[in-house]
């Protein structure tokens, strides 16, 4: 069996049932940006592509990959390339060429999968750029500022290790160090992201429990053992003061037994 269709197969996941004619694969994906004739869903109230920079967008569409890889894919076909992935970026070199990552993620705009599809990208263990890629587009296309904090946070404990191509060259990341990238920064892998209120006003309103660290139990078990050890250290210095009055006071009564 397939890594597609294993895959498939956990979530349930069937080609004929997923694909619908809106979800049809256009080469130059121009149709779908035409104002006039776009019917499809909308994300932030708008056309979900245009989450994209039309700079970006034009690079996307006229690239190698979108047209050769990207061709036909739906939410279950997908799968083939984002577990062929072996890095996150945005655009590259001096033509600034798009990623396969961000190829993937604009495909998925075009898509839009059910929320359910997006989970399962997000949960399975066994591949972390799908995780990514998932991530990004959950950041990207959700609306509801506390879904995308109470969906994400998790993965900040995910330390695995993540190439990244940059527009110079190449650099190391991780998992979690992107997911907080996501939640933190206004600009990832050449899009800027939409506005996300912080986490501290939303706990304000009540729509974000306050978020309790993954180190919380081990910083406070320090902080006991500060404690304790302080507290033995007062007991020796007030031990010592006490022996040193005594031999003090002992000293003095042998000097006047002398005199």
């Amino acid at each position: 069996m397939s890594k597609i269709q294993t895959l498939e197969a956990r979530a349930n996941l069937k080609p004929s049932t997923i694909l619908t004619p809106t979800m049809a694969h256009q080469a130059d994906a121009k149709r779908a940006l035409d104002e006039r004739g776009y019917t499809g869903a909308l994300i932030h109230g708008d056309n979900p592509l245009k989450l994209f920079e039309k700079p970006v967008r034009d690079r996307i569409v006229d690239s190698y990959y979108w047209k050769e890889q990207c061709f036909g894919l739906n939410a279950a076909t997908i799968l083939d390339r984002a577990t062929e992935l072996t890095f996150i970026g945005g655009t590259y070199g001096i033509a600034q060429k798009p990623t396969p990552f961000l190829c993937l993620a604009f495909k998925l705009l075009q898509i839009t999968p059910d929320r359910e599809i997006i989970m399962f990208y997000l949960e399975q263990e066994e591949y972390k750029y799908l995780r990514a890629l998932a991530a990004f587009y959950i950041r990207l296309a959700w609306e509801k500022d506390e879904d995308v904090y109470k969906t994400l946070e998790p993965y900040l404990n995910d330390m695995r290790k993540l190439k990244r191509r940059t527009r110079e060259g190449w650099a190391l990341t991780h998992v979690d160090q992107f997911i907080d990238d996501l939640l933190l920064k206004t600009r990832v892998c050449a899009t800027t992201l939409p506005k996300i209120n912080p986490r501290l006003f939303l706990e304000d309103e009540d729509r974000l429990e306050p978020r309790e660290s993954a180190l919380g139990e081990e910083l406070e078990e320090m902080e006991n053992e500060d404690e304790d050890a302080g507290s033995e250290g007062e007991v020796e210095e007030v031990a010592n003061g006490h022996s040193n009055e005594q031999s003090r006071s002992g000293s003095e009564e042998g000097e006047r037994s002398d005199s």
